[in-house]
């Protein structure tokens, strides 16, 4: 515990800090002077010429030349292949999508599309952007909520036969797990909230993401509160369980807690999507504490020993009857 503190003192002070993407979107609106539907656009979309995108398809054709002109060839982007977007044009009356977008790879290798398909088939350049492009998937969280209960299912069965120490069923005095377990059922449910109530402060914020809090309106900064939250919350847990238990049951006390936390997360996350994770998480709350409170918590010390005791009366480890 000695190191804890110096621990917090060290993410706390990272909450002071921004991220600053490797893009520019000064220069959109010099070009957008001239042109009123352009302006239009940059006022209303999260994106501009300089923002830097991926390719995140198997391949993305384009044609090389305006919209406006003749199509006589095309180019084609491969995944992971970076590129830059470097104009944006609005065709009022095309059929598909009024919006096309010009991006570029270097200085010869560059093509227009329309935005709706560009938007499906890159992500921006940025890590956050990407741990939130892989997590929005709904196939995949459906994929991921059926392979995590069943593997967490089976291999908590599996430890509990063992005698293994699990949080909620076979916890131990410490209620650091317990409310770990509840940050991230909370972070979840809160993530789907934000995406279902107000989806367009969350798509800003994959387009222009910051792990800075003050920055942020009140309710994205509340959600990177809680992903701090977990950070910090981790580390102390770590610190419990590894000084109450030996090494190889700790390891296995935090794989257990991992599995738990795993469905926690694709259970609420996909659950509070349909309004259904709401209610869920209140009673999962109430079910965690009062797990605790009346099987681990360990509020009394036996006066012989000195170990701590679950409730008054027979000493479990020296047989003492404590009154």
């Amino acid at each position: 515990m000695k190191k804890l503190p110096i621990l917090l003192l060290l993410i706390i002070s990272t909450l002071c800090s921004c991220y600053h993407p490797n893009r520019s979107t000064s220069d959109a609106w010099d070009i957008a002077e001239s042109d009123s539907d352009t302006i239009s656009f940059y006022s209303t979309s999260h994106y501009a010429p300089s923002y830097n995108f991926i390719i995140k398809s198997d391949s993305l054709v384009l044609q090389r030349q305006s919209p406006k002109e003749i199509v006589i060839d095309s180019v084609v982007f491969y995944k992971k292949q970076h590129v830059v977007v470097a104009d944006v044009m609005t065709i009022q009356g095309d059929s598909i999508d009024s919006v096309w977008v010009k991006i570029a790879a270097d200085q010869t290798t560059m093509g227009w599309t329309h935005e709706t398909t560009l938007l499906d088939n890159v992500r921006p350049d940025d890590p956050i952007s990407t741990f939130i492009d892989f997590f929005s998937d709904t196939h995949l969280l459906i994929f991921m909520a059926l392979v995590v209960i069943v593997a967490a299912a089976y291999g908590l069965r599996m430890l509990a036969r063992r005698n293994v120490h699990i949080v909620h069923f076979r916890d131990i005095d410490t209620i650091y797990p317990t409310l770990f377990a509840l940050l991230v059922s909370a972070s979840a449910t809160f993530y789907s909230s934000i995406q279902l109530i107000d989806s367009e402060s969350w798509r800003h914020f994959y387009y222009h993401p910051s792990l800075n809090p003050f920055e942020l309106p009140l309710h994205l900064a509340l959600f990177i509160f809680s992903v701090w939250a977990i950070i910090i919350m981790l580390i102390a847990v770590f610190d419990e369980v590894f000084k109450r238990l030996p090494v190889l049951d700790a390891l296995l006390y935090m794989l257990a807690l991992a599995a738990v936390c795993a469905v926690d997360y694709v259970v609420f996350t996909v659950t509070t999507l349909y309004y259904i994770g709401y209610p869920l998480f209140a009673a999962y709350a109430a079910f965690a504490l009062w797990r605790y409170y009346t099987t681990s918590s360990t509020p009394y010390k036996c006066g012989r020993c000195g170990k701590n005791i679950h409730s008054k009366g027979r000493c479990p480890h020296c047989g003492t009857i404590n009154e």
